[in-house]
């Protein structure tokens, strides 16, 4: 891992979103074409039923695929896109307590267009979700250096 690297994932986990914060994941890796994202499931992460909600798997999901979309190799610089589609599909379950694991990767597309795979993990390893999205960047960021941050 280079000094953009470093400073690109440092940046990211000091300046997260409102959501990322209220919601408490964390973006832990981050390279051209992937990124993982955990959450450390709490009680306010649950449904009735005690386990994970499936809006914050999806979440989990779509912000993952998007940082997979977004690496940027300029230090400084960032990159942005938005989710045209998101299909998700749920297999397993994950509890007050686990630590859920969000793997993507950018799978291709064009300049502007990009699609991307994801899976969820429990703290078992299993994986309990998994999904395929459609993505566009915004102007700018279909470039790897990316933009001036605003």
């Amino acid at each position: 891992m280079n000094n953009d690297d470093d400073n690109n994932l440092c940046y990211e986990q000091k300046h997260g979103s409102g959501l990322q914060e209220m919601l408490g994941y964390r973006l832990v890796e981050w390279q051209d074409d992937r990124a993982v994202v955990e959450l450390h499931v709490a009680p306010r992460h649950c449904n009735r039923a005690g386990i994970l909600h499936g809006g914050v798997l999806a979440t989990l999901l779509d912000t993952a695929s998007g940082y997979a979309c977004c690496y940027c190799t300029v230090s400084g610089n960032i990159r942005r896109c938005l989710t045209l589609s998101l299909t998700t599909q749920f297999m397993g379950q994950a509890v007050d307590g686990d630590i859920v694991k969000v793997e993507a990767q950018r799978q291709g597309g064009g300049r502007k267009i990009i699609f991307t795979t994801a899976t969820a993990y429990n703290d078992k390893g299993d994986i309990i979700a998994s999904a395929t999205g459609t993505f566009r960047y915004h102007r700018g960021s279909e470039d790897k250096a990316g933009v001036p941050r605003d």
